[in-house]
């Protein structure tokens, strides 16, 4: 086959059938790689919840596989160079900072696998296997090592920069005892760990049958095709819905920890001109200062490679119908179309060592969002209102035993309301991931599950309404402690042309009982006295269009399944229903239009909600919500 000046494949070298084959290959590989972490690991983050993800890159380090996100192959090369790796080697790594921008806390463990084909008699790495996921506990100040309070990297964990975890198919053993030592889990990080390497190992030798079938050159050529498909898609699908120019637009994070709740703000300039070969820029400048507390990321590496990654999705949203955005893949085909711009040192995506970071979902979830605001601002609202997915909760203490436990979810919450149609309920950011089924709860922790419904009235009013969010009642069987790294329970979930923000995100502690009181969304250690209940409610998605539009069927829809009230269709929807449970026609149209003329004369584009007047002086919008 025929190469490139560079030396690599060109794509139109690859057999059509054969990239194909190589593709639908590449994706079963993932699957089962993840398949069987899921059905191997010990931990409920892991086995349960599925916060973990798989993926495959080539052997110049890009990204194939578009199933989900992953970390990168760049740290482990960078400190272990390619010519060393042997067949059997397992390298590990879980250091924020010495991880190019892939691995955003310490929880987060990397396992990473080279995968070897026969080149001229020698083997020859031509690809990697990588699996990365959120662990239960890797030491730190609290269980679960994710400190609310950290004002330091050394709080959150130990870190465990780029190491060979196996070396020729032989475990280091001395490695694994020094990690599980500093874990108040250690027999759950073993197992996960195990489960992790074992399956990146078997995913490694499915990946090099495919080479010793196919060949190297024919199977790296489709490499070339799949990528350069997807560059070439993105840049005439979806950027060429960006009209050509500049755009802004900011959110923020509401509380670090630390400090009292403020404004940390993420900006995002975006400009485009289709004129250019990377027509896609996106500018942090303007983004605050790094925080005193743990909700810092480090993006501002490997040239904002991760980053790059990880937004890419919410560009899906633009494609012609939701079906042709479900078919896009997000593999490195992207990265050539965009380029980062970050401020200086020391801000909130430039943070400088030993800044703590475990609570950094804060920022990067953010920034999906900010992406999505300033995409609405170019393309006339043609993007999805707000959503936040991901918080952490859980409970820890004692069991009858004397064994110390762990319960710990990743709760979703509603997504915005789209253009076309409602938001989803209860969704989570991270792929395939859930929260805990009641019974394994039950029968693993002494925790009872009394409820676990749609949180009402929680999606933001529209058009089309945000989704809901979750409302899950707790009760603890004995005495034990709350915690949760959550945001958005000030500010909520913003609405997008006309639609009204969603409700944020609660803690009550003893709901409806003497003892009732609200649990900051930042909490290490709330104690609850066995029998307590706790109510944890995430929040709702941003609504979409002019809720004063949305059909009264549609409304009387939403009271019959539970997802709206009947005073909340008549607040926020102006739809007056009678006690047999239909509406009031004439009262209807008499409310809406009282509610239509009480507006001011200029709206913003999009809604905050009530929260963000009290972190603003008092402030409904900034100067970027006006088109």
């Amino acid at each position: 086959m025929n190469q490139g000046r560079n030396g690599h494949f060109r794509p139109g070298d690859a057999d059509p059938v054969l990239v194909e084959i190589v593709a639908g290959t590449l994706a079963a590989i993932e699957k089962e790689v993840e398949t069987s972490i899921g059905r191997t690991s010990r931990s409920p983050m892991i086995r349960d919840a599925h916060d973990f993800r798989a993926g495959i890159h080539d052997r110049r380090l890009r990204k194939l596989t578009g199933r989900s996100y992953s970390a990168l192959v760049q740290p482990v090369v960078r400190d272990h160079p390619i010519p060393t790796m042997n067949p059997g080697d397992v390298f590990f790594h879980n250091d924020v900072y010495l991880s190019e921008g892939g691995i955003g806390h310490l929880p987060d463990l990397c396992v990473t696998v080279p995968v070897f084909a026969d080149v001229e008699g020698a083997p020859t790495v031509v690809a990697f296997v990588q699996a990365f996921g959120h662990h239960d506990d890797i030491g730190g100040a609290v269980p679960g090592s994710m400190p609310s309070a950290a004002t330091s990297v050394f709080e959150e964990g130990l870190m465990v920069p780029p190491i060979k975890l196996w070396d020729r198919g032989v475990r280091n053993d001395a490695a694994l005892t020094i990690m599980t030592r500093n874990s108040r889990m250690p027999d759950s990080l073993a197992a996960d760990l195990d489960a992790e390497c074992s399956a990146c190992l078997a995913g490694a030798r499915r990946l090099g049958e495919l080479f010793d079938r196919y060949g190297v050159d024919a199977v790296e050529a489709c490499f070339e095709s799949i990528l350069s498909s997807s560059t070439e898609v993105y840049r005439r699908e979806i950027l060429s819905q960006i009209p050509d120019g500049s755009y802004v637009w900011e959110d923020y994070a509401e509380h670090d920890g630390v400090d009292e709740p403020q404004l940390h703000r993420q900006r995002i300039t975006l400009t485009m001109d289709s004129t250019k070969d990377v027509p896609l820029v996106i500018d942090f400048t303007g983004t605050g200062p790094q925080a005193k507390g743990p909700i810092n990321h480090c993006g501002d590496y490997a040239d904002g490679n991760f980053l790059k990654k990880w937004l890419a999705p919410i560009l899906r949203n633009l494609a012609e119908s939701p079906e042709r955005m479900a078919q896009l893949d997000v593999n490195e085909g992207v990265v050539p179309l965009i380029e980062m711009r970050f401020p200086e040192k020391g801000t909130l995506l430039t943070p400088i060592f030993p800044a703590p970071t475990n609570a950094r979902t804060f920022v990067i979830l953010r920034l999906l969002g900010v992406l999505a605001g300033v995409l609405a601002k170019a393309t006339g609202g043609r993007m999805p209102a707000d959503q936040e997915t991901i918080r952490y909760t859980g409970v820890y203490g004692t069991d009858a035993n004397g064994e110390p436990y762990l319960m710990r979810e990743v709760l979703g919450g509603g997504s915005g309301g789209r253009y076309y149609a409602d938001g989803e309920d209860t969704i989570h950011v991270v792929p395939d991931s859930r929260n805990l089924p009641t019974e394994f709860t039950e029968s693993r922790f002494p925790l009872r599950i009394e409820r676990l419904a749609l949180a009402v009235d929680s999606g933001g009013p529209g058009r089309y309404r945000g989704g809901c969010g979750y409302e899950k009642d707790i009760r603890v069987l004995r005495d034990a402690h709350f915690m949760s790294i959550a945001d958005r329970s000030i500010l909520s979930c913003w609405g997008v042309k006309g639609g009204k923000a969603g409700r944020p995100f609660s803690i009550t502690v003893d709901p409806g009982g003497p003892d009732e009181h609200e649990v900051d969304a930042l909490a290490d250690a709330e104690p609850l006295r066995a029998g307590t209940v706790v109510r944890v409610r995430t929040t709702g998605g941003g609504g979409w269009g002019d809720p004063l539009d949305r059909p009264v069927e549609e409304v009387l829809r939403d009271i019959s399944w539970h997802k709206v009230s009947v005073a909340g269709a008549r607040a926020d929807y102006g739809v007056v229903v009678r006690d047999d449970g239909t509406a009031d026609e004439p009262a209807t149209a008499q409310l809406r239009e009282e509610l239509r003329a009480a507006r001011p004369e200029v709206e913003p584009f999009f809604d905050r909600g009530p929260g963000y007047a009290l972190l603003s002086g008092g402030e409904s919008h900034n100067e970027f919500d006006l088109l």
